[in-house]
């Protein structure tokens, strides 16, 4: 089951996201006059970054989510026509015609399921010689949080693609890239107890499970995970990508 984003939320609360965000895009050659695809904007709150970088370019905010792609729209009305916006999902071809210098994206690769399909649409994105530059959960990434969400209620755990190093590294050879770097950071990030740690899993890490139950059960469930937890730290787990693509 696929539950939409509370993206005002998530605008609000994801400041570790937005914290690797900044320095993945740190990792990113840029002149200020290429065109730069976000493959999986969210809020917009890492795309005003790179926007502010390209005062000569152009932005691709790209986003499966219509409240996230709201949300970017306002954060980023400032920069005008400088920045478009696609609704697509990178796990088909996407909708790009003129062919992007560079793709970056942060927290978003493990919200697909197939990677064979997400780099080769990638690809498919850019011109010879473009730079990825991206960040995902990788393989552990919150793992003992979903150790826990095993164990409540009827045990759901959502789906999630948290790849190895070396399965990202092949896929990315196969779909044209070369230059290939790929490598595991873990990421613990502490959160304040009580609301605002149950209103971050809500929001990020339990979305699709709370959307499985009638909605007077969703905070007793949130509750009960963060209760389980033996302290409000997230093993978050970051799959660090750069490659290059190949002419």
């Amino acid at each position: 089951m696929t539950a939409e984003w509370d993206a005002r939320t998530y605008d609000r609360i994801a400041d570790p996201m937005h914290s690797w965000g900044v320095e993945v895009l740190e990792r990113l050659p840029l002149t200020g006059n290429e065109r730069v695809l976000d493959a999986g904007c969210g809020s917009g709150r890492v795309t005003e970054s790179l926007a502010e970088r390209l005062p000569g370019g152009h932005v691709v905010a790209l986003d499966a989510s219509p409240a996230m792609l709201v949300e970017a729209r306002r954060r980023l009305a400032r920069f005008g026509d400088r920045v478009s916006y696609v609704q697509a999902d990178l796990g088909r071809p996407l909708p790009i015609e003129e062919p992007m210098d560079a793709i970056l994206s942060t927290a978003t690769f493990h919200w697909v399921p197939d990677h064979d399909a997400l780099f080769r649409n990638l690809a498919a994105a850019m011109r010879p010689g473009g730079r990825l530059v991206a960040q995902c959960g990788g393989i552990g990434n919150i793992e003992a949080i979903r150790r826990i969400v095993r164990t409540v209620g009827d045990g759901f755990d959502a789906a999630r693609n948290f790849a190895t190093p070396l399965a990202t590294a092949a896929r990315l050879e196969a779909a044209g890239f070369g230059n290939i770097e790929v490598w595991l950071a873990d990421q613990p990030t502490r959160l304040e107890p009580g609301e605002p740690l149950e209103t971050y899993l809500a929001t990020v890490c339990l979305r699709e499970h709370i959307a499985r139950l009638p909605v007077g059960a969703r905070a007793a469930y949130v509750t009960e995970v963060a209760r389980r937890m033996p302290e409000p730290v997230l093993d978050y787990v970051r799959l660090n990508i750069l490659a290059t693509r190949r002419g």
